[in-house]
């Protein structure tokens, strides 16, 4: 759907956020939009990368909302809410990589997600997931960072999935509060609303749970699959 323009109504369906609020955040200039007469319209792209950004940056409290409206929507259309065993597997976890640089740990994480052989086009990953981090780091605090593409394209994966790293030792990300990054995934979404809702419950894991700390102490990958499985489950029994 790229370049589609969207309706204030439908932009807020599609980013999960109430109407009446982005309806406010476009009168403030808040969030990319355009007006012909007096309706807000949106592009699609640029709500997407607006909205990526947004959710990376919400405070706790506005962040667990955000997760509970998003899960909601999707329990209700699915039954059913657990992302890391659908997207992620023992196979796509690498608990040590020697990257001690920002393009160097890019390379080995596209590196990754071709040996999963769902990824039709390593050199375009690449190139987005260093445009990503040259409009803003996707480094999050708390040592984690949420790789993914600025602007998504549905034919670059062949399904949608996970690849989780962690470096051997912790290296400068450009996280805003100056600390070092060392467990990274790599969100390869082919669904630009299944995306902003992995971001959100990544989000959740990291600064909600003690979840970063049990990655650390795992040794294996089957041990850094079961911390996250466990910490989902326990997740989603409180909403």
């Amino acid at each position: 759907m790229p370049h589609t323009m969207l309706t204030l109504s439908k932009a807020a369906r599609h980013i999960c956020v109430p109407e009446k609020q982005l309806f406010h955040l476009a009168q403030q200039s808040e969030v990319p939009c355009v007006k012909r007469g007096d309706q807000f319209l949106f592009e699609h792209r640029e709500l997407d990368d607006w909205a990526q950004q947004r959710l990376m940056k919400l405070s706790p409290n506005s962040l667990k909302e955000h997760h509970r409206r998003v899960t909601d929507v999707r329990k209700a259309e699915f039954n059913e809410d657990h992302l890391i065993e659908s997207l992620l597997t023992v196979e796509r976890i690498h608990p040590a990589l020697p990257a001690k640089t920002k393009p160097a740990l890019l390379r080995e994480m596209v590196k990754a997600a071709a040996a999963t052989s769902l990824l039709n086009d390593e050199e375009y990953l690449l190139r987005e997931l260093a445009a990503r981090e040259e409009a803003g780091s996707t480094a999050i605090g708390d040592g984690a960072a949420l790789l993914h593409n600025r602007y998504l394209d549905p034919y670059t994966f062949e399904s949608s999935f996970i690849v989780l790293g962690r470096t051997i030792q912790p290296i400068f990300f450009g996280c805003q509060d100056g600390g070092t990054t060392d467990i990274f995934f790599l969100i390869c979404c082919a669904d630009d609303n299944l995306h902003l809702h992995i971001l959100a419950r990544l989000c959740m894991l990291i600064h909600g749970t003690d979840v970063m700390t049990a990655l650390r102490m795992a040794e294996m990958p089957d041990e850094m699959y079961k911390v996250l499985l466990s910490a989902e489950q326990e997740l989603l029994k409180t909403m």
